[in-house]
């Protein structure tokens, strides 16, 4: 099969002629069950869209690389009921030293209630995504790899190894970098290949505590991106500058830390027993559409860039949240024609400052007299508050801003979580729907309450009168006119039922 690039039928062969008028059997499907697919697929599933999840490997990951899961994401975890789960198997750390892991405190008064870093193992977010998603209704199946595709103006045909062919109104590829998905529709993943590569594994050591800190302090002077350290449970977090750039579908051996520990601090520690290696590179790209007709891209598949500062899953499942609402309301048939285009409009540029701040703090933490130099510099500026406070608040996702058009600062930012009458703010987003938080007592849903949700309290801790929260917790509206309300409840969900 191929690929078509717009929403053309396909040519008259009788197999795909038979698979175009074959019943759609799915709303959407999803290629991937990584954190970015779990999210999406739970979210679907918030508003009754049949989904199915296909994953190509047929196990999900043995090894437990520690992730972090920044302020924003906390709060969507909040939003969606899932936070007490999470916080259950994860490590609280001080939300400050994102950045180019320059070693500042977190400004005061960061403006979440979720103010920290939480530490947890990515196999366990993917765990508790995918129960998320299960339990809400989603199917899930593993070892179906998607190898083709076909698009025409009522849904897309998927190939799946084995030459099972499957039926859907869209086709969302959560399949990572190497997105077969993204290969299928032609569509261009521009920027940088790797220059460098990086080994990550946690592992055991035999060398004194004292020697490691006294050569990991000695080398870090020059090489920032270098970490040896306790990680827990008798292992050590290594990080570790490589020689090269391998093929990271290969993974590294502890020889391969041994030979680079050797070259870069003449030891390699006596590690042995790895819980888990890896390596990664420095490859930066971005995709130019994250739409194509009926089949969208979102996470890896749609963005990828170096680790530093942690934001890779944290942007996945944020693509996850601002997509799934909108698919969902388009399959529902209410919304608005130009709703399903926001999600690039949105998406792609938050992307786009994520790989810019990578690509800085890469060269912040490389190991030139001239990167070293501005490094000390922005140390210096990271003193004043109002430069660490930006700074933490674009890597933790909490400063981002949509477009909505003149207004307010609060328009197109998420709304912190408040405490209300009927409970927390972040409580009532549960079920997914828009929410009109009214201080005026006098507005009124309308004809949209099967879609937004309407809360009178007067006691609200708001600075503004009246505020429309998107489902996705970003501020779609300020004010106290309900002829004003009614053309932006048109605007993000469509027309007045009758």
């Amino acid at each position: 099969m191929h690929a078509s690039r717009s929403t053309a039928r396909p040519s008259s062969n009788d197999t795909a002629e038979r698979d175009v008028r074959a019943p759609l059997g799915h709303d959407v499907i999803i290629a991937g069950c990584g954190p970015t697919g779990a999210m999406l697929a739970a979210e679907l599933r918030l508003h009754d869209v049949r989904v199915l999840v296909v994953e190509k490997e047929t196990e999900p990951a043995s090894f437990v690389r520690i992730v972090g899961l920044h302020i924003r994401s906390l709060e969507l975890m909040a939003m969606r009921g899932l936070l007490e789960r999470v916080l259950e198997h994860g490590r609280r750390r001080p939300a400050g030293a994102y950045f180019a892991a320059i070693s500042k405190p977190a400004p005061a008064g960061l403006d979440s209630a979720y103010a920290y870093l939480l530490g947890i193992p990515q196999p366990v977010v993917e765990r508790l995504l995918e129960e998320h998603a299960v339990g809400l209704g989603a199917q899930v199946r593993r070892g179906r790899a998607v190898t083709g595709l076909v698009q025409d103006e009522e849904g897309v045909t998927v190939e799946l190894a084995g030459g099972e062919r499957l039926r859907a109104r869209y086709l969302v590829g959560c399949d990572g970098a190497r997105s077969t998905v993204r290969k299928l529709l032609g569509v261009g993943f521009p920027g940088e290949p790797s220059r460098t590569d990086t080994l990550m594994g946690e592992m055991e050591v035999r060398a004194p505590q004292e020697e490691i800190a006294a050569k990991v302090a000695e080398i870090r002077e020059s090489h920032k991106a270098f970490t040896l350290g306790p990680f827990g449970g008798g292992a050590y977090r290594v990080v570790v500058p490589a020689a090269g750039v391998s093929d990271r579908a290969e993974p590294p051996t502890i020889e391969d830390f041994r030979r680079e520990l050797r070259a870069i601090a003449g030891t390699d520690f006596g590690v042995h027993s790895p819980r888990w290696l890896s390596r990664f590179g420095d490859a930066t790209r971005l995709a130019d559409r994250y739409r194509v007709g009926r089949v969208l891209l979102a996470g890896d598949a749609a963005h990828i860039h170096p680790p530093t500062g942690g934001q890779g899953l944290n942007l996945g499942v944020q693509d996850a949240f601002n997509l799934g609402w909108k698919l969902a309301a388009r399959i529902r048939g209410w919304a608005p024609e130009t709703l399903l285009d926001t999600y690039h409009a949105e998406r792609h540029p938050v992307a786009a400052d994520v790989l810019d701040n990578t690509r800085a703090q890469m060269e912040l933490q490389s190991a030139g007299a001239g990167p070293r130099a501005v490094r000390r510099l922005l140390s210096e500026l990271m003193d004043f508050d109002e430069v660490n406070r930006h700074l933490t608040e674009k890597i933790s996702a909490i400063g981002i801003r949509y477009d909505f058009g003149e207004g307010p600062d609060l328009l197109g930012r998420r709304l912190h979580d408040i405490d209300l009458k009927q409970g927390s703010l972040y409580g009532l987003l549960r079920r997914g729907r828009g929410l009109l938080l009214d201080r005026t007592e006098r507005l009124s849903a309308g004809g949209w309450s099967d879609r937004v949700d309407h809360l009178a309290d007067s006691t609200a801790a708001l600075d503004v009168p009246c505020v429309l929260l998107r489902p996705d917790g970003h501020v779609a509206w300020i004010g106290d006119d309900q002829q004003e309300l009614d053309g932006h409840l048109a605007r993000w969900f469509g027309r007045p039922a009758d």
